[in-house]
Parts: C-alpha cells; sequence; structure tokens
C-alpha cells in the first residue's frame, strides 16, 4: 500500500499544510491565515499561540481532505526567517512573535555596523546587519526594554515554539539557526562574538541539530487535535528559502531559484559556507553539504497588492463582482504597454530594503514620471521595478559562484505569464517554472525522506519537479531593459541622504 508524505510551511501570512505522494504530487492541501499586528511605528508581530492553532488546523483539514488515515510517512516543517519570541521559564511568551518585518531596530543595526564589529560577524554568521535579524532584535530588546530582556529565559523562532509544544524540546535547525546572525556557519555552533555582542549565553537559545533531525512522541492531545499516530515521524526541516530551492530542483550549478510571495528573494546552492566581502548576501544551511547564498528582498507581492489597494480600487471592486482575479486585471491593463512604461521607472521600497542594498530607510519612488503616462504606465512600472529589484541581487550572487544560466521562478507571481516573461527578459535569461508551486512544502517533504532513508540523496526531487512553463528572453524588450538598468541601479546610491532624511520626516510626521 502506497504511503504519502506532508509538508508545512509555516509562512509569514499564513501556514499551508501540503500532501503528497512520495513522487511529489500534490493530493490535498490546506492553508490558515493570520493577522499582522503593528501596533506602533515599524512594527510587525503575530501571535504565537494563534500560529500553532494554524498548525494544528492546516494539518488537520488537509488530512480530512485525502482518505490516507494510517499511511502518512512523516511531517517535515518549513519556516519563515528571522522570528524571535522571549519565552519564560515555563515556555510561556513574554512576547509575540517579531517577525522579519519589523523594523523597530534600525538604529542597532547601523550602530553594529559602525562601532561593533558587524561585518566581522556577518563573514562568520552568514546574515546579513539588518534590523530583520535576531541579533539585531537582542540589541534592541536589551536597550529598549531590559526587564523583559532579564526575565527571558530563552529566546526562540516560531518554529522552535511550535515544536516545543508539541513535544517539550527547545530544538532549533541548522538552517534556521544560521538566519539569526547567531550561530557560526564553519563550526555550526552559536557564535561566542554574536553572543557577547547581543548579551547573551548560549543556554538561553535552543539546541541546534541538523535539518534531518527525526522528533517523535506526541503528546496524546496533540495526536488527536493532527489525527496522526503519535508515532508519527516530525521532521525538523528548515527555513522556507532554502526549501523553496529544493522544492524546485534548483540545486545544481548555475541554476536560480526566484521567488516572488509578499516578498521576494533570489538564490543558488553550493557545496560550502561562503559569505560576501561586501556583505550583499546571506548564506544559510540547507545540509551539511547544500549551502544557499542569495539575498532576500522586502517589496514582492506587497507591492503589487498595495497597487491593487491604492490605484485600482475601481477595477478591483468589479473584479470581485465579476468573480475575477483583481491581480489578472491589473496585469491586462499593464500589458497595454511596451516594455520600459515609456521611459517611467519605479523603485518599490515601500518597505525599506534588504538584499542588495541593506537599507531600511529606503522609500518608494516613481522616476521619469511625465504628462503622457497614464494610469497603465504606472501600474505596468510598478510590475517591473519588482523585477529590477530582484535582478539587482544577481551581481552579487554571480561575483560567489560564477554565471548562471537558468532562472526557476515560483511564488504566486509564476501564475502570471505577463510577470514571467518581464523576469525573462530583465534577466536575459530562460525563465522556467516548476509544475508546483508549493515549493517550501515539496522541500520539506523530500528533505523529510532523506532523514528517514527513503531517498538516497537530495538529487531524487528532480523527477520529482516538472514544467508548466517556459520564457525565453525576448530581443526587443532585452534591449529596452538594458539601457533602463543603469538608471535604475544608479538612484538609490545618489540619493542614499535624502532616504534617511525622509524617513526621519516620516517618524516624526505629525497627524491627524
Amino acid at each position: 500500500m502506497s504511503t504519502f508524505m506532508m509538508g508545512v510551511d509555516i509562512g509569514t501570512t499564513s501556514t499551508k499544510a501540503v500532501l503528497f505522494t512520495e513522487e511529489g504530487r500534490v493530493v490535498a492541501q490546506h492553508a490558515i491565515e493570520y493577522p499582522l499586528f503593528t501596533p506602533v511605528p515599524g512594527a510587525g508581530e503575530q501571535d504565537p499561540e494563534t500560529i500553532l492553532e494554524a498548525v494544528f488546523g492546516a494539518v488537520r483539514h488537509a488530512l480530512d481532505k485525502a482518505d490516507v488515515k494510517g499511511r502518512i510517512s512523516h511531517v517535515a516543517f518549513s519556516a519563515a526567517m528571522h522570528s524571535l519570541i522571549a519565552v519564560d521559564a515555563d515556555g510561556q511568551p513574554l512576547t509575540r512573535s517579531i517577525t522579519w518585518m519589523d523594523t523597530r531596530a534600525s538604529a542597532w543595526a547601523r550602530r553594529l555596523s559602525t562601532d561593533m564589529d558587524g561585518h566581522a560577524i556577518y563573514l562568520r554568521t552568514g546574515t546579513p546587519i539588518h534590523p530583520m535579524s535576531p541579533l539585531v532584535k537582542l540589541l534592541w530588546l536589551k536597550a529598549e526594554h531590559p526587564d523583559l530582556f532579564s526575565r527571558a529565559a530563552r529566546f526562540v523562532g516560531i518554529k522552535e515554539y511550535v515544536f516545543y509544544r508539541l513535544f517539550g524540546r527547545w530544538l532549533v535547525d541548522h538552517s534556521i539557526a544560521s538566519a539569526t546572525g547567531l550561530f557560526n556557519l564553519a563550526d555550526r555552533t552559536w557564535d561566542a562574538g554574536a553572543l557577547a555582542a547581543a548579551g547573551i549565553t548560549e543556554d538561553r537559545l535552543p539546541t541546534p541539530v541538523a535539518t534531518t533531525t527525526a522528533v517523535m512522541g506526541l503528546s496524546a492531545e496533540a495526536a488527536e487535535r493532527f489525527g496522526l499516530p503519535a508515532d508519527t515521524p516530525f521532521i525538523i526541516g528548515a527555513n522556507d528559502g532554502v526549501l523553496s530551492n529544493l522544492g524546485v530542483g534548483a540545486i545544481g550549478p548555475g541554476q536560480v531559484a526566484v521567488t516572488i510571495g509578499t516578498s521576494g528573494a533570489m538564490r543558488t546552492v553550493i557545496a560550502s559556507p561562503r559569505t560576501d566581502p561586501s556583505g550583499r548576501t546571506f548564506c544559510y544551511a540547507l545540509t551539511d553539504r547544500h549551502w544557499v547564498v542569495g539575498g532576500p528582498v522586502n517589496n514582492g507581492g506587497v507591492v503589487f497588492r498595495w497597487v491593487r489597494d491604492q490605484l485600482a480600487a475601481s477595477e478591483t471592486e468589479t473584479a470581485h463582482r465579476l468573480g475575477v482575479d483583481p491581480y489578472e486585471v491589473l496585469t491586462r491593463i499593464a500589458e497595454r504597454v511596451a516594455p520600459g512604461a515609456e521611459g517611467l521607472l519605479f523603485h518599490p521600497y515601500l518597505a525599506g530594503e534588504r538584499a542588495p542594498l541593506w537599507n531600511a530607510d529606503l522609500r518608494g519612488s516613481f522616476f521619469g514620471l511625465a504628462m503622457h503616462h497614464r494610469r497603465e504606465h504606472m501600474i505596468r512600472a510598478v510590475l517591473e521595478g519588482v523585477i529590477f529589484n530582484l535582478y539587482s541581487i544577481l551581481p552579487a550572487v554571480e561575483s560567489l559562484i560564477g554565471p548562471t544560466r537558468r532562472i526557476m521562478a515560483t511564488g504566486g507571481f509564476a501564475r502570471s505569464e505577463l510577470w514571467r516573461q518581464m523576469m525573462a527578459d530583465i534577466f536575459n535569461r530562460e525563465v522556467v517554472v516548476p509544475e508546483t508551486i508549493e515549493s517550501s512544502c515539496l522541500g520539506a517533504a523530500v528533505l523529510g525522506q532523506l532523514s528517514l532513508g527513503r531517498i538516497a540523496s537530495l538529487d531524487a526531487v528532480t523527477a520529482m519537479v516538472g514544467a508548466t512553463h517556459r520564457h525565453h528572453p525576448d530581443a526587443g524588450a532585452v534591449a529596452v531593459y538594458a539601457r533602463l538598468w543603469p538608471i535604475f541601479a544608479a538612484l538609490p546610491a545618489a540619493l542614499s541622504a535624502e532616504y534617511s532624511a525622509i524617513t526621519e520626516f516620516q517618524r516624526t510626521a505629525p497627524k491627524r
């Protein structure tokens, strides 16, 4: 009798559970969303208990959709990076989960970079110095909330909290650990220099374990809530970024995965850890022999959502009334305009930016706006700006690994033919979209197969990843984008002081 495997992704906006056959075919899936709390400027928090309930609910509902009772080989986990929760000695949260989107530690990121040997810490840990980093969040907590910092018995991420509630053990996989800014990539232990900078000792952090670690022994209550036997292996898994690369099969030389969801990222796999002397890229663990380098951007699909809500309210209302996806309407509007939007550029820094600039003070702007530009030009420029911004990471990646040849595209944007072709033209490379867009969940499930000895190597994933779309660069569009790219790339450096000034004004501007 055939068995099935499950991947669970604890994401920024929702938790998703996907049930696969052993060959990687999707059988059933379920997602449960949860809110992001922004009580003060710069905050980006979520409730750990709400996310734990979403994990229970997503797994149970996905299982209920398929007749596979008793045939689940394993459940493997993926999770968003950079979250931080302070917990007391009983494991109770003292804070919400402070997500990667939280920028309240920006001043401490600057101080770590300039006064506290932050670059040396980056070179050892692979996590760029940025307010997203749990290391920087700890500096902020210690300075701004010293009583809370002192009361905390441990500092953990959201997946560690979930596993503690399921199994009573504080464990963190090497992949999530390598995204904290506190983990030494060479030694695969907590980094003494980073711990000293944060003002903590390693006993206040979870125990690092390999991403293939299997944990068993669900409580009777948890087993009942999941609808699974108590001895079902739970694979601790890795972070969502590295698992997305695995899930699309982008683990070979010259293969790059680009994902655009709420945020976005570009990543490629190398055989040993490597950091960028200029500090532009991250390096995170997948396994002992697979390391992922690349760069994340804050401004992916969230910018398109901003366009939908702020520039296209009437079209969105009409689309909902007709039962049509508003994003499809917007891309059709953008298709009316030629590549390059007739000389209109958009810098999509609505949420600051991470790679390759690592500047939380960046802000969005249209450049080149003229009387002949209409709303459709603005919509197209926004889409192009998101892709240009991702393309800006490529030189840093290629400086570490050499030339790239193919892009594996995933995330919600991969449903759009316009965006896929736009990426092929701006990157001037073939763009391939895999059959499943649930790449992080599939990557987690495949990592679980390796953990349990059901596959010999991660290369087995290539047989599971087909292609639904292939796009080749259009020579005319490539030429247009090649002319615009130097202009796009030059502006952030030229406006560095002005970005800081307008951001400071926004922090203190009077509000009605």
